[in-house]
């Protein structure tokens, strides 16, 4: 009879599977988390310091004028930082004040796809070329893909 310990082959799983390697990616995931930790609290705290100064400007801050409030609406949702679905019920608030759909469906493309709060930490890991290049490529495309959705429900008003 074979024990499980004397497995070898396909069946024993792939080679380096065992209680060192194990022990090395624990140890190696306590220390990564430990280099992040200090990163995302400090983002933590800045998004918690200018989340009130920005939640009872949005409305104030849109004209009537398309580009002008298609623009805001995207940096007001390429700063905002929370849940999708907070970015929902913000937009039905304002499009219950009367800012256009092509704003709020631009900060709602915005909010979910850019990460302006997140930059820091997501330019530690992935580089910082990808990491704005990945912000401002979604930026431009909140612009355009409000704009498409807006021409596709022929909604401008």
């Amino acid at each position: 009879m074979v024990s499980d310990r004397n497995m070898s082959g396909p069946a024993a799983g792939p080679a380096g599977w065992g209680a060192a390697p194990l022990g090395m990616a624990f140890r190696k995931t306590v220390a990564l988390f430990q280099a992040v930790l200090p990163i995302l609290v400090g983002m933590l705290l800045v998004i918690n310091l200018l989340d009130p100064l920005l939640a009872g400007r949005y409305r104030t801050l849109f004209t009537g004028h398309y580009l002008h409030d298609t623009l805001i609406g995207a940096g007001a949702g390429s700063v905002s930082f929370g849940i999708p679905i907070t970015s929902y019920i913000v937009g039905g608030e304002l499009l219950g004040k009367g800012v256009s759909l092509l704003a709020v469906t631009a900060f709602i493309l915005a909010w979910t796809t850019v990460g302006v709060a997140m930059l820091p930490l997501e330019a530690a890991f992935l580089g910082k070329r990808f990491a704005l290049f990945r912000n401002v490529l979604n930026f431009f495309f909140a612009i355009f893909l409000a704009g498409l959705t807006v021409a596709t429900l022929g909604v401008f008003r």
